[in-house]
């Protein structure tokens, strides 16, 4: 559209609590910015009613275009995503058949790295425990890329905790109590994020478990916060601010009207940390 005079590009995310998504949305932020765009946030709190809300709303505001975490919209909200006729980039699971553009992660390839790097240390018997979103699809893809990876390598995930809770710390504490005190033999734990990870860390801690000695664990996300811990967590390093810079920049080459590639992986990558056993090579 010629006369589209709107500077403001719609941003939904789930929720600003879970540092990562803070972190992503400081990225298209800044980037939007420096192009004269404002930011109009949106939280959905991984619901997609609340989504499909935000939508209907934001879109009789005529934005200039819209970035939506997560790559399922309800059918009414897909409907008038297609009719809207602007650019919409889905960001945080990579959509191989996207909307419009996509940036974002294979989420079952960090699970299946995860798996096998564990596999690798010599871990058989593994837990695993998150959340339970009906739109946290980057988690349950990590989760089943993770249990792939687990069984491929002889392995199996005993336990699986998926709490009807948000994924931040003290979910992560009682969640690993759990999971130990329901009997599972388990010999190392893969979290949902880091922030469980530490939850579930502190718990270890005080039970007077080893960590690695008695129990390992891993998170997901590799967050500032992992940097001052007396041992460094095992994690998966993704660049979320990068994510975000990314996701703006194909929303400003979307407006300016330049041919852009419909799919953009962003690369992550494993910290091996303190907070599992290592293989003796």
């Amino acid at each position: 559209a010629g006369d589209q005079t709107s500077t403001f590009v719609g941003v939904s995310i789930p929720d600003l609590g879970n540092e990562v998504f803070a972190q992503v949305l400081e990225g298209i932020d800044r980037r939007l910015g420096t192009f004269g765009h404002q930011t109009v946030l949106g939280l959905t709190q991984h619901t997609l009613e609340e989504e499909e809300n935000w939508i209907r709303t934001v879109l009789s505001w005529q934005p200039a275009g819209l970035i939506l975490t997560g790559r399922s919209h309800s059918p009414r909200a897909l409907e008038m995503l297609k009719n809207a006729g602007i650019p919409i980039v889905e960001i945080w699971d990579l959509n191989s058949s996207p909307l419009d553009v996509s940036v974002g992660i294979n989420h079952f390839d960090c699970g299946y790295d995860m798996g096998r790097f564990l596999i690798g240390c010599g871990y058989r018997a593994l837990g695993y425990v998150g959340t339970s979103h009906d739109t946290a699809n980057a988690a349950t893809a990590r989760l089943e890329g993770f249990t792939k990876a687990v069984r491929d390598g002889g392995g199996s995930v005993r336990k699986q905790l998926c709490l009807q809770d948000t994924a931040s710390f003290y979910p992560g504490f009682y969640g690993t109590e759990q999971l130990l005190s329901s009997g599972a033999q388990v010999e190392c734990i893969f979290y949902q994020n880091d922030s469980m990870a530490f939850g579930g860390l502190q718990f270890c801690t005080q039970k007077g478990l080893d960590v690695p000695g008695d129990m390992g664990i891993a998170g997901w996300g590799d967050l500032p916060v992992a940097s001052v811990l007396k041992q460094r967590l095992t994690s998966v390093h993704v660049p979320h601010l990068k994510l975000g810079q990314a996701a703006a920049e194909m929303m400003i080459a979307r407006l300016s009207g330049e041919a852009v590639r419909p799919c953009r992986a962003i690369e992550f990558h494993l910290i091996p940390g303190a907070t599992v056993r290592h293989a003796k090579v």
